[in-house]
């Protein structure tokens, strides 16, 4: 059963890998440089990653094909947007919670590794979709 706890675990996990990439490249470099390293930290860490998913786009009933592009979703429940960008703008997290919407996804994360702590400019947002999940599961 997907529960709150389990999507924060993953969370949390993933958070890990992201620090510990920016720790042995630091800032500066491309993101598809990172893309690449975190995937690879990730798969190690047991996370299932799919990158540059193409996402049918549903409007008004209508399945108008594959035309958005997630970076990476995580274990099927986690959409990661990544950057490598001197700041952080309100339209990478716009453009987050548009995925979220769009996909019925319960979390996301929006990392930036071009920074000098990654952890300061995280962006964690949960949706509807998460809030109906259970806390955690009771046997």
């Amino acid at each position: 059963m997907i529960t709150q706890k389990y999507i924060n675990e993953i969370s949390y996990k993933i958070i890990g890998c992201a620090i510990e990439v920016h720790k042995h490249l630091g800032p500066g470099l491309l993101e598809s440089v990172y893309e690449a390293c975190f995937i690879d930290e990730m798969t190690n860490s047991g996370l299932f990653v799919k990158s540059q998913l193409y996402v049918p786009v549903k409007y008004k009933g209508k399945d108008l094909g594959g035309i958005l592009k997630l970076d990476l979703l995580v274990n099927d429940y986690i959409i990661v947007e990544e950057k490598a960008v001197e700041q952080m703008i309100p339209l990478y997290k716009a453009q987050l919670l548009s995925y979220l919407k769009l996909t019925g996804k319960p979390k996301g994360l929006l990392l930036n590794f071009n920074c000098e702590n990654i952890t300061e400019q995280l962006v964690s947002l949960v949706t509807e979709e998460f809030a109906k999940l259970p806390k955690d599961f009771t046997p």
